[in-house]
């Protein structure tokens, strides 16, 4: 089952439910609203396999984009196979 990451309107990023659920639970920790990280919970809790970037607070998009373009890659690469990690270049080009 294909999970969905909207990163800017007309911009998203197709995965893994794996892959999609790893992706949050690297970036709840990193948050610093409170509010947006429960919101992240709650999606890989509920296996609800969508995230709309756009329709987060400003502060927290913009967290999120700069988590995602300083700190995933170097992560992923020590966690998961390659393929995970080309993929998950694509989401962090879509953050430009």
């Amino acid at each position: 089952m294909a999970a969905l990451i909207m990163v800017r309107p007309g911009r998203d990023w197709q995965s893994s439910n794996g892959l999609f659920d790893w992706t949050l639970e690297f970036l709840i920790p990193r948050l610093s609203d409170e509010k947006t990280a429960d919101w992240l919970r709650t999606v890989v809790a509920e296996n609800l396999g969508n995230l709309w970037i756009p329709d987060l607070p400003g502060e927290a998009q913009d967290e999120i984009y700069a988590t995602l373009r300083s700190m995933l890659l170097p992560a992923a690469e020590h966690e998961l196979p390659p393929p995970a990690v080309a993929q998950l270049r694509e989401l962090v080009a879509l953050t430009y």
